[in-house]
């Protein structure tokens, strides 16, 4: 029986990472990537081994692209559909009546925050999202927190299972970059930011932490990797800060953590964030806000903090421990604690054998 995990194609961030790293655990007898349009995504699949099929939709409106995944499930003996994300549940929601196979879906992100700011639009999107989800056969959730959402929304717990993301702690690290080159000074508080500059990524409350540290005389940088529709808003918070770095899609970003001190997410909604993961294998502590699974990761402050949602104050002040930290060389026990911890307990094969158990047990 081959697996298809179908995704839109256009994603650069946390859930391209996860899906290609999960895939390659899987032959390609086994699993395909469908993606509906050419990519970020579909380029590294490929170069990692991955078999991948590409739709070719030509607008997310074009609706050839229902007989074309028809043809190819039929074709391909299909027996378990995969999506990732409210376009591509959409397009198999439609098609469920006419072909057969069992619906497994990743909760990424809160259905009911997919399209926060879209305007009317977006809340007919979020309508029909969280329609189509009450159909799907099966749900892996990312943490337990997002399971609890999932039953909020009326799915039943036998519907589903919990499987935290996991990540390759045995892959060599990309040779460290030189801050100079980022534009960061040499002996400054460098706090990294990876997240699509996306309003539910909050960058505006990293900036305002920054900002107050910053009046305090902290020596403190951030870089903020990432692309996105929020990028205008944020070159004009930027003005007059050159302690504000907006590099914009980076292929290297182990290289950029491995020159940071610590990592900043101030979301105001996640899943599991993979990003945190990756911070782990750096070695460098973490400031989150309290958004998925994050508590798993950091069950105490001797691995990194945990802010409320939206709280400036909060984040600040755990920015400013770390800093303290930094200045007295006890920073790098915590991140240390924390890199110990994610490998024992959030490895790529706990992923993998988490995956594979689900599949055989809700086919």
């Amino acid at each position: 029986m081959t697996i298809l995990h179908l995704i839109s194609g256009g994603e650069t961030g946390g859930s391209k990472n996860h899906l290609i790293s999960l895939l390659q655990q899987f032959s390609t007898e086994e699993v395909v990537l469908g993606v509906m349009q050419e990519g970020q995504l579909s380029k590294e699949a490929r170069e990692a081994g991955i078999q991948t099929i590409v739709f070719n939709q030509t607008s997310r409106y074009d609706l050839s692209f229902i007989k074309k995944l028809v043809s190819y499930i039929r074709e391909n003996q299909i027996g378990i559909i995969h999506t990732h994300g409210p376009r591509a549940n959409f397009f198999v929601y439609l098609i469920k009546n006419f072909v057969s196979f069992r619906w497994f879906t990743t909760i990424h992100s809160d259905p009911s925050k997919d399209f926060i700011k879209g305007g009317v639009k977006g809340k007919v999107f979020t309508a029909i999202n969280m329609s189509v989800i009450r159909k799907i056969d099966h749900f892996f959730a990312v943490s337990h927190r997002f399971g609890e959402m999932l039953e909020g929304f009326g799915v039943p717990s036998n519907k589903i299972s919990i499987i935290y993301n996991g990540i390759s702690f045995d892959e060599p690290l990309m040779a460290p970059v030189e801050r100079e080159d980022l534009g960061l000074n040499k002996d400054d508080f460098i706090v990294t930011m990876v997240a699509r500059y996306h309003p539910i990524k909050n960058h505006p409350l990293a900036v305002e932490a920054v900002n107050r540290l910053r009046n305090e005389g902290v020596p403190i940088q951030l870089l903020a990797i990432g692309d996105g529709p929020e990028r205008k808003r944020l070159e004009e918070l930027k003005q007059g800060k050159d302690y504000i770095h907006l590099t914009g899609f980076r292929q290297d970003i182990h290289a950029c953590l491995n020159v940071s001190d610590c990592l900043l997410l101030t979301s105001d909604s996640e899943s599991f964030p993979l990003v945190l993961l990756e911070a782990a294998r750096a070695k460098i502590p973490v400031v989150t806000t309290d958004v998925g699974g994050v508590h798993a990761l950091l069950p105490s402050e001797d691995y990194g903090f945990i802010a409320p949602i939206g709280d400036v104050e909060q984040v600040t002040n755990a920015l400013r421990k770390l800093y303290t930290l930094k200045v007295s060389g006890a920073i790098t026990t915590i991140g240390e604690n924390l890199y110990n911890h994610a490998k024992e307990s959030f490895s790529l094969e706990q992923l993998e054998q988490d995956t594979r158990k689900a599949y055989k047990k809700h086919s």
